[in-house]
């Protein structure tokens, strides 16, 4: 069976959430990308689906707003990788990796500079994450170091930096 990805639909949203619902254990995850969806830090055409080849929702990764930084030098937009889902009959069988990766080249064509993301080091940094205090970014949760990550894109100039501001939705979960 063929699995492709191409950017959620509005129609999407029912399966989506399905696969969010089915992916972790409580509504946590599928109410947050429901509340990005109302939220302008929603970008529509980063949020990407992986579809078997019936044309099935079988995994999610959204990409959203966030602001790194005071305002002041370094400061900026950047873009928060969360959360990543696939249906538990397809995982660990490449869907999550290949729905990353299509949404972390549609950042790289939009000409993003910077995407974060809180997850395991092991998992994501084979797409290139390293952690985010590297490059003088830091997030607002209390994590080990290596848990709190970023992926520099092509248009990376050295900025952002500083602090990251995550959603009111993020903040509401």
């Amino acid at each position: 069976m063929q699995v492709t990805t191409r950017v959620e639909c509005p129609q999407d949203a029912p399966a989506t959430r399905r696969v969010l619902m089915a992916a972790f254990p409580g509504p946590d995850e599928a109410d947050l990308v429901d509340a990005l969806r109302r939220d302008p830090a929603w970008l529509p055409g980063l949020s990407l689906v992986a579809v078997d080849d019936g044309g099935l929702v079988i995994g999610h990764a959204l990409l959203t707003r966030l602001r790194v930084g005071d305002g002041g030098g370094g400061a900026g937009d950047a873009l928060a990788l969360a959360p990543v889902a696939v249906a538990p009959e397809w995982q660990r069988r490449g869907v999550g990796e290949l729905v990353v990766r299509a949404a972390l080249s549609a950042a790289e064509e939009a000409g993003e500079k910077l995407v974060v993301v809180l997850g395991d080091p092991g998992y994501y940094g084979r797409f290139g994450f390293i952690p985010a205090g590297r490059h003088e970014v830091s997030g607002p949760f209390e994590v080990p170091e290596a848990y709190f990550q970023v992926l520099l894109l092509a248009a990376y100039d050295g900025d952002p930096r500083g602090l990251c501001r995550y959603p009111e939705p993020f903040v509401a979960v």
